[in-house]
């Protein structure tokens, strides 16, 4: 079993009552006016609406909201993205790759291999000027008479 779906397990939605859970449930598939699910768990409406207002309550609605659409959607949506991933268009096949990569967190959303590549060019950089400079100063550079810089070519031109 994940983590993923152990940690919807524990959450919010399993921490309240019965009576709540089920209310939860009702309100979730929207098929029932809020005095009809009062009337269901015994409550009056006023009650309904106190628990809609409740944080713990809201918690436990977007928990259980997560856990049926990981139940009744999840593997489906899955499995139609794995079909997407042999499409004729390379560009979704591209944009496949990467929303899978995104469901399973190897990639987050702010992400892209192009922003990645990019973070890694920069990094490569920024090592490249530490070594150099590290160098500098341990005074590896100075001996090597072949290192050159920019700005002695110009004063090698002025004079």
């Amino acid at each position: 079993m994940s983590e993923v779906y152990k940690s919807l397990q524990n959450g919010p939605f399993f921490e309240l009552d019965k009576r709540r859970q089920k209310a939860i449930a009702m309100l979730f598939e929207d098929n029932l006016s809020d005095e009809e699910i009062a009337k269901s768990v015994n409550r009056s409406r006023q009650t309904l609406n106190k628990w809609k207002n409740d944080s713990k309550f809201k918690a436990a609605q977007e928990h259980y909201k997560k856990l049926v659409v990981k139940k009744d959607f999840e593997s489906k949506a899955l499995r139609e993205l794995v079909n997407l991933l042999d499409a004729k268009s390379e560009m979704v096949r591209l944009q496949t790759a990467i929303t899978i990569l995104k469901m399973s967190g190897m990639m987050s959303d702010s992400s892209t291999p192009e922003l990645d590549e990019a973070k890694i060019r920069k990094a490569n950089a920024e090592a490249d000027i530490a070594r150099w400079k590290a160098d500098e100063l341990t005074g590896r550079n100075k001996a090597d008479d072949s290192t050159v810089l920019v700005d002695d070519i110009g004063d090698a031109e002025d004079e």
